[in-house]
């Protein structure tokens, strides 16, 4: 199984210095953080064309609770998580997950 942080990111007041932001400054201070397996993030769009709820959504992937727990309680993820104030004005939700595949290939 594994263990997923996910971030939501609400519109921010200046959508493009945030992807700046997150690209060159956020992402950099999130790589560090111990155990991390995968790192994703996308800008959001809806099928249907109208305002999606989210700017962005990102997902920090765990190989084991263990590693989770680790990462959690880690200075680096400390430092990433008050990072998120310097960026995200739309504000931020964040949940843990614990991903089961359905299908496999």
């Amino acid at each position: 199984m594994t263990y997923q942080i996910s971030v939501c990111y609400g519109k921010p007041d200046d959508p493009a210095a945030f992807d700046e932001y997150y690209r060159s400054t956020h992402i950099p201070l999130t790589e560090k953080v111990p155990g991390l397996s995968g790192f994703t993030w996308g800008i959001c769009r809806s099928l249907d064309g109208s305002e999606p709820r989210f700017h962005a959504v990102a997902h920090l992937q765990f190989a084991t609770e263990d590693d989770l727990q680790q990462a959690l309680a880690s200075p680096e993820m400390r430092v990433a998580g008050k990072d998120v104030r310097n960026f995200a004005t739309g504000g931020a939700t964040m949940f843990v997950q614990n991903l089961e595949s359905v299908r496999s290939e």
